[in-house]
């Protein structure tokens, strides 16, 4: 019988472990997909040290992953209605199924509030399918959409990643306009993605401000006009940084991308009277902040808007993007490191503490 390697989180806060599945028999119009490459993201360490709720444990992460169409069985179509072959390289969106029945599905068209919405890599568990990417296959469930890479390959899918669609709606949430100066706050791969995806929304200028340096050359390599540490200026500082470079009125739109709660209460601070925040780092429950709502709201007549997670839509326009080279230039410039599937505690290690731009697990190095 053939059998699948998979690095498993055996429970909330426990070390990644290698542990091994026999391949499933598949469902019609199902497929298991060999994986090139997954994506080790900030949610993947939120997830061993147990951080989000209902999570079924033991879990096979990866969420968004790259490989090759193995076996099929009856038939896969993209939105298009192209079927799919054997042998093509593909991505496929993580959120496997949302009902459409909803009210936040048909009346608030908010899919990626759906109760009954499904993850690979998050909300599956290894003892239900193998819908993890953290592995040498992953069982593509019916239903799974499914998008053709043709024109892009693996590694530059992956060096956008997850981040680049969750990006993707931010910005869009965001609502640049052309000549604005947005402030991104944040280094990690979603703000990256945001710094690139303003200027080609149309902004004038994109300031970041995050940690470590690592990160930061990569957001000044990735077109920010300018970037400070937060390692080396305080909330005040930060704010005067901020002043100095926008007439002291502060940024036009705030995107907050960093996952600390007082980056939330900084972000408006940052922003001009009458401009705008995203909050779109704040994935986990890291506690509270607190804000004045005279001052830092309503007499700034202010604008905050949510933004979770990302739909079909957005990894949709993230393919288009990456297969044209002059667009998808920015993000293949972005250094990635990859892991094989042994050494999936150290990947996770490194992205918690921001040593590394991109981490990626390929399940075809020995360690």
């Amino acid at each position: 019988m053939a059998t699948v390697l998979a690095a498993v989180i055996p429970a909330p806060g426990r070390p990644v472990e290698l542990r091994e599945y026999a391949e499933p028999d598949l469902e019609p119009d199902s497929a298991m997909l060999d994986v090139v490459l997954s994506e080790v993201c900030g949610t993947d360490v939120h997830l061993r040290a147990g951080r989000l709720t209902g999570v079924p444990y033991p879990l096979i992460p990866g969420h968004v992953t790259v490989g090759r169409l193995g076996r099929i069985r009856g038939t896969l179509r993209d939105v298009d209605a192209r079927e799919f072959r054997e042998g093509d390289l593909i991505t496929f969106l993580d959120v496997h199924r949302t009902c459409n029945a909803c009210w936040h599905c048909l009346v608030a068209k908010a899919s990626t509030r759906c109760p009954n919405r499904r993850v690979y890599g998050i909300t599956y568990g290894a003892d239900d399918v193998l819908a993890g990417g953290w592995a040498t296959k992953v069982w593509l469930k019916p239903g799974t959409r499914c998008i053709g890479l043709d024109g892009v390959d693996a590694e530059a899918f992956m060096a956008g990643g997850c981040s680049l669609p969750t990006a993707l709606h931010a910005v869009e949430r965001a609502d640049i306009g052309i000549g604005d100066t947005v402030l991104v706050l944040g280094s990690g791969p979603v703000g990256l993605s945001a710094i690139i995806l303003s200027l080609m929304r149309g902004a004038a200028e994109v300031l970041c401000i995050g940690a470590p340096a690592v990160r930061l050359n990569a957001a000044k390599a990735v077109g920010a006009g300018d970037v400070l540490s937060i390692e080396e200026a305080d909330a005040a500082a930060r704010l005067e940084w901020v002043l100095e470079r926008t007439g002291g009125r502060g940024a036009d739109i705030a995107i907050e991308a960093t996952g600390a709660p007082e980056a939330v209460t900084q972000a408006m601070r940052f922003t001009r009277d009458a401009g705008r925040v995203v909050v779109v780092g704040q994935y986990t429950d890291h506690g509270d902040t607190s804000f004045n709502p005279h001052l830092d709201l309503n007499r700034k007549h202010l604008e905050v808007r949510g933004c979770w997670g990302s739909d079909y839509s957005h990894f949709h326009r993230a393919v288009r993007i990456l297969s044209r080279p002059d667009r998808a230039a920015p993000w293949r410039n972005l250094t990635l490191e990859r892991f094989g599937l042994a050494a999936a505690n150290d990947a996770v290690d490194r992205v918690a503490e921001g040593s590394v731009i991109k981490a990626l697990i390929d399940p075809a190095l020995v360690d």
